[in-house]
């Protein structure tokens, strides 16, 4: 996990993309000036899909350059235009401030992604991890006001709620990279006040139908894994269009570790998945990757 100070990617050895441009930017947030960084691809087609991405890292940590080489990766791949926010973190700011963020850089790559060579008809929000949240109740908020129209949600490890007593907190919340304790400790900086609320839980909206078609990708040694899970269960069950992978042997964030040798077939399965989200879903797809070394 990246710390607060000096700040690491996790992009190990160094690797050229096609990336034509890259924009950082600073917008009107509801918090002062919001930090952006877009990523536009090469690409022969006049508008592209455009992801609106919040990183990981317990709501507390991380930032753009963290999650910079994960970015390029998946602009690159799915040919999309990529929107990466700086939204603020906890302790300092707690939810939902971060929540708040993320729906702000919503409304304004809507407004605004065409001149960038975005299709604002096909937005996606994703997170990974803690980001993976974000982007779910926002998917959730801006569907209850009548917001900006979302296409889909794509989510990658995504830490889906508060609750420590899942199988899979039970099975792997001790020695397995990410932990139970680091969890706890994650909500407690976030929601100091309480998570009775589907800004922060969004398994605690109302309902979950008619929410976007989405793409959720797990991992079996992840202690969050079985709320991922039940999170994509859930959406099949209300109607919504769903592509669930659970990727077993491997552990939480797997996906933002490109040195990792099974990084990369991970990825591109991921990012095969996003692309068939932006140009039309097939039926829905569920199962699970066995990529155990």
């Amino acid at each position: 996990m990246c710390a607060r100070t000096g700040s690491r990617s996790t992009s190990g050895p160094a690797r050229r993309y096609t990336t034509s441009e890259v924009h950082d930017l600073v917008v009107d947030g509801p918090g002062g000036g919001l930090a952006l960084r877009l990523y536009r691809p090469e690409s022969s087609e006049a508008a592209r899909p455009v992801v609106v991405f919040a990183h990981g890292g317990g709501f507390v940590f991380c930032d753009l350059d963290s999650h910079d080489e994960f970015c390029r990766s998946m602009a690159e791949a799915v040919g999309a235009v990529v929107v990466s926010v700086d939204y603020r973190l906890a302790p300092e700011h707690p939810a939902p401030a971060a929540h708040d963020d993320l729906y702000a850089a919503l409304e304004w790559t809507a407004a605004t992604v065409a001149s960038y060579g975005g299709d604002p008809a096909r937005i996606v929000l994703a997170g990974d991890s803690a980001g993976g949240n974000l982007a779910v109740t926002v998917a959730i908020a801006t569907c209850d006001r009548g917001g900006p129209a979302v296409l889909g949600q794509a989510l990658f490890d995504p830490v889906i709620d508060d609750d420590f007593d899942t199988e899979s907190y039970r099975k792997y919340g001790v020695g397995y990279y990410n932990s139970a304790a680091a969890m706890r400790w994650y909500w407690e900086q976030y929601a100091p006040d309480g998570t009775d609320d589907p800004r922060l839980i969004p398994t605690r909206a109302e309902s979950l139908g008619g929410l976007p078609s989405a793409v959720v990708a797990t991992a079996e040694l992840d202690p969050p894994c079985s709320s991922g899970d039940d999170y994509a269960d859930r959406l099949a069950a209300a109607g919504v269009s769903v592509q669930h992978r659970r990727f077993d042997g491997l552990f939480h964030g797997f996906l933002t570790f490109p040195a990792l040798s099974l990084s990369e077939p991970a990825r591109q399965e991921v990012w095969k998945m996003v692309r068939a989200l932006v140009d039309g879903p097939d039926l829905p797809v569920t199962g699970t990757s066995g990529f155990a070394s």
